[in-house]
C-alpha cells in the first residue's frame, strides 16, 4: 500500500472533489467508510447531496472556525491522505478500509485512539482500490494537530497492515526519489492529452542536458536553446549562478503565467549546485593531432569505462565510488536517446526514465570516481554511430550487465525502490540491445576469415588428428 499526504486550505474544495462523479469519471459510488465519530453526514448516501455536503463541511470545519476567531487556525488547515492498494491485492471491504483509515489517523497523530480532542476526519471511498482521508488540523482543545513526520509514521503502519491483511509488501523508498506529480498536475496532463506531466517531461529534458553538457555554462546554454523551454537563471550579488528554474512555454496557470519548476523540485540531484559538482568531475578526452590517423573511438571508450562498473559494484568496498558510477551510468542512458537511431529511441528513453530512480540513494557519491565514463559520453556527441552500429550494440551489451550488477548492489543495501527501477530498466535495455545487435551480428556472420587464417587453423586441426 502507498500513502500520499498533502495539505490544503479548502475543506469544501476537497470534499467536492472526493464526491465528484462528473469531472472525475473514475469516481464510482463515492461514500464514507469511516469518520471521527461514526455519525458524520454522508453526501454519497443522501437524497439531498448538496445540503448534506454543506453539513459535512460545516462539521469538519467547526473547530477551524472557532480557532480562526481566536487567531489560532493554521493557514493550511486541511490534511489529505490517500491510501492505495497494489493492483494485485484482493478487493478490500468497506469495513476493512475503515479499519485501515482508523489505524492511519491514529499512527499519524491526527486522531489518536482514546484522545477525545483528536481532529475531525472522514474516509471516503470512490474506487475499489483506494480511499481518501480528509481531516481538519485543529484539535478539540483548539490546538494544532500533532502530526509531525506523518508520512513516515503512516508508511510504517502500512507495512504492518500489509503483513496482517496478506497484501503485497510494497517496495519502500529512502526519501531520495524525485517528487511525484500532484493531483492537479496529473489531471492537467490528462486534459491536454499527455501521458506525462510537465514536471516529468521537464525532469527528462534537464537530465538530458546534464548528460551531454561539458560544464555548467554549457548546461545552461543547452537548456536555454531547447525548443519550447523557458529558463530563468538566478544569480548571487557577486554575479555567480545561484540556481535556475524551467517551464514549458505552453504550460501556464490561470493567470496565463508560466508554471515554473526549480531544479531541486524536479529531482534532488538536479539542483544547480549538484549539477555543477557532477559537471566539474569530467575527464576531458585526450586531444589528438590533426594529422593523426588513429583517433580514440568515444563509443569504445564509454564501453570500456562501463565495463569496469560491475566489478566495482560486486567487489569494491567503496560505496561512494559505486554510487558515483551509477550516477554517471545514468547520464550515459540519458544521452543515448539523442544519439541512437530513431527506431531505438523509444526503448532507450524508457530505460533512462526507469533507471533514473536507481541513480540515487542515501549514500553520498564521490563523482571523482566516474570521470572517464562522463568524459566519453560527452565525446560521443561529436561522433555519430557509424556503419552497422557495432559501437552502440557493444555499449548496450555492457549496459545490460551494469544494470544487473546495479540491481544486486541495491538489493544488498535494501534499496527496494532502486531494485525495482533497475529491473524495469533491464526489460527496456534488453529489447533495445536485441534490436541494435541484429545488424552487427548479421554482418559478422557473413564475414569470412582471411585465407591464411583458414589454412593455419586447418593445419592445427590436421595436427590434432594425427596426434589422435
Amino acid at each position: 500500500m502507498i500513502a500520499k499526504i498533502s495539505s490544503g486550505k479548502s475543506t469544501s474544495g476537497l470534499i467536492r472533489y472526493l464526491f465528484d462523479t462528473k469531472k472525475a469519471t473514475d469516481h464510482k459510488d463515492p461514500h464514507l467508510v469511516a469518520s471521527w465519530d461514526g455519525f458524520a453526514p454522508d453526501p454519497g448516501r443522501s437524497d439531498d447531496y448538496t445540503a448534506t455536503k454543506k453539513l459535512l463541511v460545516a462539521d469538519l470545519d467547526l473547530r477551524v472556525k472557532q480557532a480562526q476567531r481566536l487567531g489560532r487556525a493554521p493557514k493550511q488547515h486541511v490534511w489529505h491522505c490517500s491510501i492505495r492498494a497494489a493492483p494485485e491485492d484482493r478487493l478490500l471491504s468497506d469495513d476493512e478500509w475503515a479499519d485501515i483509515a482508523r489505524r492511519i489517523v491514529h499512527a499519524t497523530g491526527i486522531a489518536p485512539d482514546g484522545d477525545p480532542d483528536g481532529c475531525r476526519w472522514v474516509a471516503v471511498r470512490h474506487a475499489d482500490d483506494h480511499i481518501h482521508i480528509a481531516a481538519t488540523k485543529v484539535r478539540g482543545d483548539l490546538r494544532p494537530a500533532r502530526h509531525w513526520n506523518d508520512y513516515l509514521r503512516a508508511d510504517k503502519e502500512l507495512i504492518a497492515i500489509e503483513k496482517e491483511y496478506g497484501l503485497r509488501q510494497v517496495a519502500r523508498g529512502d526519501r531520495t526519489a524525485a517528487k511525484r506529480p500532484t493531483r492537479a498536475e496529473t489531471e492537467k496532463a490528462r486534459r491536454t492529452g499527455r501521458q506525462l506531466t510537465a514536471r516529468e517531461r521537464l525532469r527528462t529534458t534537464v537530465r538530458t542536458a546534464v548528460a551531454v553538457a561539458a560544464d555548467p555554462e554549457e548546461f545552461l546554454a543547452i537548456l536555454s536553446g531547447a525548443e519550447g523551454i523557458l529558463v530563468e537563471v538566478q544569480h548571487f550579488p557577486s554575479g555567480d549562478v545561484r540556481g535556475y528554474k524551467v517551464a514549458f512555454e505552453e504550460d501556464t496557470n490561470a493567470a496565463g503565467e508560466p508554471v515554473w519548476f526549480s531544479g531541486s523540485t524536479l529531482a534532488p540531484d538536479l539542483s544547480f549546485p549538484k549539477i555543477r559538482e557532477r559537471l566539474t568531475a569530467i575527464e576531458t578526452p585526450p586531444a589528438t593531432e590533426p594529422d593523426s590517423r588513429r583517433r580514440p573511438n568515444s563509443w569504445h571508450q564509454a564501453t570500456a569505462a562501463a565495463e569496469r562498473i560491475p566489478r566495482i559494484l560486486d567487489h569494491g568496498g567503496n560505496d561512494s565510488a559505486a554510487q558515483a558510477h551509477l550516477a554517471a551510468f545514468g547520464e550515459a542512458l540519458d544521452a543515448l536517446p539523442l544519439l541512437a537511431p530513431k527506431e531505438l529511441r523509444g526503448q532507450l528513453q524508457q530505460a533512462a526514465m526507469a533507471f533514473e530512480r536507481a541513480t540515487r540513494s542515501r549514500i553520498q557519491d564521490d563523482h571523482q570516481h566516474a570521470r572517464a565514463l562522463r568524459g566519453a559520453v560527452r565525446a560521443m556527441r561529436s561522433e555519430p554511430i557509424q556503419g552497422d552500429g557495432t559501437g552502440l550494440a557493444m555499449l548496450l551489451d555492457i549496459a545490460v550487465l551494469v544494470v544487473i550488477a546495479a540491481s544486486r548492489w541495491h538489493q544488498l543495501r535494501h534499496h527496494d525502490q532502486q531494485v525495482t527501477a533497475a529491473r524495469q530498466t533491464l526489460t527496456h535495455l534488453q529489447a533495445a540491445y536485441h534490436q541494435a545487435a541484429a545488424a552487427p551480428l548479421t554482418t559478422l556472420a557473413q564475414r569470412k576469415p582471411p585465407q591464411p587464417t583458414i589454412e593455419r587453423f586447418g593445419c592445427v586441426s590436421c595436427a590434432g588428428d594425427s596426434l589422435g
